[in-house]
């Protein structure tokens, strides 16, 4: 087991943190109130998930181009073509309301672990990376599970 850089581990932890926020503030009258009060709207419940979700998404795509230039000819062409659809993907799928907003960023997130997937087959991404995203995913997805089935 390769173990993930420590810097690697807190700081994709620590994006996690407004997806666990927002699937608390869902589960706690007490902590929704606090958010509100404390922070607005935009901060709590389905509304911190879905933005943040998006810019995540966003995000990874930027990351996946940065492991294409590692590439040359045509796998680099293809890894460029792939890295854009996570920012598409999050760009078009995320409206009509929380629950399906939740639900396709859900998938959003579990196609980029795909996408991960083949980054690191490739040898483009680092030899940790699959399991810092499988953790990551799986974190991120159970807490927008929170908007979409609760």
């Amino acid at each position: 087991m390769i173990s993930i850089p420590r810097s690697a581990l807190i700081l994709g932890l620590a994006g996690v943190i407004p997806f666990a926020w927002g699937a608390f503030t869902l589960l706690s009258d007490a902590a929704a109130q606090w958010g509100l009060d404390t922070l607005g709207p935009r901060f709590i419940g389905p509304y911190v998930q879905l933005s943040y979700g998006m810019v995540i998404l966003s995000f990874m795509s930027g990351v996946l181009w940065g492991f294409s230039t590692k590439a040359e000819g045509g796998q680099a062409a293809t890894g460029y073509a792939l890295s854009v659809i996570p920012a598409l993907w999050a760009f078009f799928m995320t409206g009509g309301g929380p629950v399906s907003a939740g639900t396709n960023l859900i998938f959003g997130f579990i196609g980029l672990l795909g996408l991960d997937y083949a980054f690191w087959k490739w040898g483009l991404a680092p030899v940790w990376w699959m399991q810092l995203r499988v953790l990551l995913t799986s974190l991120v997805v159970l807490c927008l599970s929170v908007v979409v089935f609760l």
